[in-house]
């Protein structure tokens, strides 16, 4: 079973050993017996077709099991429109795969991810600015990473923020729950968005070279993209390259267009790996760059945007020893510069830069994942992990927070116990130890300010101790059925801007107030999941209860300012707001599912649906603001001989839970649908091996679409009416 060895290796993340055995198959290794245990034929011949669906596991201990998706008539996988569901993991993981992407070209994360159960996003300029929001969690409780690494902008410190991280040349992205996240840091407590792609090459591609190249035009805005990606390699080098630009006009809502919400970005990357038996390192060197403006209130009228500009080096590598008590040693390395200024109309009437907010940030980790150890119990494997990371945020005239540097230490560890085949329990746990220090602001009890008096300014350092664990069963189940249970206690530190800021933010249109006594966050977590991966029915259902001591969060204090303290109270541009703390009660669902139902050539025609529902409140009764409303949908869908066509309604209820001085949001329905062509080709002749054309509809009914987790959602509207052409040729 076990073909001649080829001169290659591939490692992903620790993990991610579903895409680790795909990249081994696409690469011609052929030592499948060496990565699964031995199974039945299909399930190997499964395995090898998993190409574009496949995806990965975050556990840092899994068991390296083929994730698959239904087979079709054929006997082989349809890439195009299959629900990838992961069942070889404690908590679910959302994947969006390359294909998906492709077709629906994101031009941010949350773009790519604001319609999948469980997930929203911030859209406070679409398009350019949406950072995703995970079960109603958002900033500083979801980590934005890209390789493994950070991102390293400054989205967290305001929904107005573009995260640098562009998905067009993403190979798929993943949303990792649960215990894996205390891989990352205690910040991570909401879920990890993650961005994978090869630009550290971890793989010598079969025939010495592939790549895609992607475009499309979107009719709502006049949108332009393009995309590419090349990755080469032979006698141990592999090398990487990527660049991509997008532009779009102001975009069109029902009955007029929404001012102010053009923008446009572009970048790229360029990445070396010398790879070898035992193991591999790289390096790679990327920037972007944007300009993009924001909509709606008075960012509008003075005609506010930003310019986003990071430069990024990352690192990576892994090696494995011959012997010893450690089979692999991995480590990740990053550091990235950020600036952006945002421009307008000041106080005076005259437009120029009103803010710049930089940011320094280095990221290290380094894993070692022991040998197996066989007790009396069962299989015993695991990992240990140490990480560092330092950011220091400077900021310049009409800026909310002084410079702040930020450092952190920890270590963590994963075990997972095998009992018996189809049973495994796993533990982990993390130690972390946090310093901030910045300039605090002694604000009155009431943040009004005493007439003559200026607020105590005082340096200020804050240490923490967060400690964190979880612990989880994961049991297989007849008919192919996976459940899993899991509990977490998890201690997130405040982050700087939540002890620190000061003053006014004017793309925001807030005057943010931090809280230097502000104490650890903790949070209770009980979650438990059913999922079927294999056969015409795939679905995953999840239902979490989430009990949070101390939950910080952005307060409306009901009191307007203008750009200093002095005016608060008695100003009108900016809405005053307060960092603060309460007890908080978070529970919810989520589901999603395929049916293949009918057979059509060597495809299916099938029924899909979804669901996902949150509700947050305080002890004293109250909302926790911002909060996505519940969500259900459904649709059909039909692929077969290279066609892919889907109609589907997504129907999302009037949001009447809002939060104290909040307002109500009114539900809407988004219908959509698209039709696309997959066509095989011979590269010797055309230059591609596979080319996809298709046409794909957003908001048909061009409904008024209100996003009631946004601070926008009174002032502008999404997207209305969109057409999107696209075009995807890989080789």
């Amino acid at each position: 079973m076990c073909g001649p060895r080829v001169q290659r290796y591939s490692i992903t993340n620790l993990g991610s050993p579903a895409l680790r055995l795909r990249s081994r198959i696409a690469a011609g290794a052929a030592p499948f017996c060496l990565l699964v245990p031995l199974a039945t034929a299909a399930r190997a011949q499964q395995a090898v077709t998993l190409d574009e669906i496949s995806v990965t596991s975050p556990s840092p201990v899994q068991a390296v099991r083929p994730v698959a998706a239904a087979p079709t008539a054929a006997g082989t996988i349809a890439g195009i429109g299959v629900l990838p569901v992961v069942t070889d993991t404690f908590s679910p993981v959302t994947v969006v795969t390359r294909d998906q992407i492709a077709r629906d070209q994101p031009r941010t994360l949350g773009d790519a991810l604001f319609d999948r159960p469980g997930i929203s996003s911030s859209t406070y300029a679409p398009g350019a600015s949406s950072r995703p929001i995970i079960r109603g969690l958002d900033n500083a409780r979801v980590r934005i990473q890209e390789n493994g690494i950070v991102n390293g902008g400054v989205s967290d410190l305001g929904e107005d923020h573009a995260v640098p991280v562009n998905p067009l040349v993403a190979d798929r992205l993943e949303v990792i729950r649960g215990p894996a996240t205390l891989r990352y840091g205690s910040g991570a407590i909401g879920g990890v968005v993650s961005a994978e792609n090869n630009r550290v090459p971890t793989l010598i591609p079969a025939n010495g070279v592939t790549g895609q190249v992607t475009t499309g035009y979107t009719s709502v805005d006049n949108g332009r993209l393009g995309a590419a990606t090349v990755d080469a390699g032979r006698d141990g080098i592999a090398v990487h390259a990527d660049g991509f630009r997008t532009a779009a006009d102001s975009y069109a809502i029902p009955g007029g267009i929404q001012r102010n919400s053009y923008n446009a970005s572009q970048g790229g990357s360029f990445g070396i790996s010398a790879i070898g038996d035992r193991g591999f390192v790289g390096v790679a060197f990327s920037h972007y760059d944007a300009l993009y403006a924001i909509p709606g209130g008075e960012a509008e009228q003075a005609r506010t945007r930003l310019t986003p500009n990071q430069d990024r080096v990352i690192s990576r590598g892994e090696y494995r020893p011959l012997d010893g008590p450690f089979e692999v040693i991995r480590y990740w390395a990053g550091y990235s510069v950020y600036r952006h200024d945002e421009i307008g109309i000041g106080e005076d009437g005259l437009e120029g830069r009103q803010a710049t907010f930089k940011n320094r940030e280095a990221e290290v980790r380094v894993e070692a994942q022991h040998v197996p150890v066989f007790t009396s119990l069962g299989k015993l494997t695991g990992a240990v992990g140490v990480q560092a990371d330092r950011r220091v945020i400077n900021t310049q005239l009409e800026s909310f927070l002084p410079r702040t540097d930020s450092r952190a230490g920890a270590v963590y560890l994963f075990e997972e116990l095998e009992l018996v085949p189809g049973t495994r329990l796993q533990a982990s746990g993390r130690i972390e130890g946090d310093r901030l220090r910045s300039t605090a602001v002694q604000f009155p009890a009431d943040y009004l300010p005493v007439e003559g008096e200026d607020p105590l300014r005082y340096a200020l350092t804050r240490r923490f101790a967060p400690k964190s664990a979880s612990f989880g069963l994961l049991q297989d189940l007849p008919y192919g059925l996976v459940g899993s249970v899991t509990g977490s206690y998890v201690e997130r530190a405040p982050t700087g801007y939540e002890l620190f800021s000061q003053g006014p933010h004017d793309a925001t249109a807030t005057f943010e107030i931090g809280d230097p006594t502000l104490r650890l966050e903790r949070a209770r977590t009980v979650e438990a999941s059913i999922r079927h991966a294999l056969g015409p029915l795939r679905f995953e259902a999840t239902g979490f209860y989430t009990r949070y001591t101390g939950f910080i969060y952005k307060r409306l204090t009901g009191l307007r300012c203008d750009d200093d303290f002095a005016s608060c109270g008695a100003g009108d541009e900016l809405r005053q707001v307060v960092y603060s703390q309460q007890n908080a009660t978070f529970y919810g669902a989520e589901l999603i599912g395929q049916y293949d139902a009918i057979p059509v050539g060597n495809g299916f025609l099938g029924i899909e649906g979804q669901f996902d529902a949150v509700r947050a409140k305080f002890d004293d009764g109250t909302n926790v603001p911002r909060i996505p409303p519940y969500r259900i949908g459904g649709g059909i869908y039909l692929r077969a001989e290279g066609w892919f066509a889907r109609v589907n309604l997504l129907h999302a209820f009037a949001q009447n839970r809002f939060g104290t001085l909040d307002t109500p949001t009114p539900g809407y329905d988004d219908l959509r649908a698209e039709l696309s062509y997959t066509k095989p080709l011979d590269p010797a002749i055309y230059g591609a091996s596979e080319v996809t054309l298709g046409l794909q509809g957003r908001n048909l009914l061009d409904a008024d679409i209100r996003n009631a987790a946004s601070f926008k959602k009174d002032e502008i509207l999404l997207p209305g009416r969109n057409v999107r052409l696209f075009l995807t040729a890989r080789f």
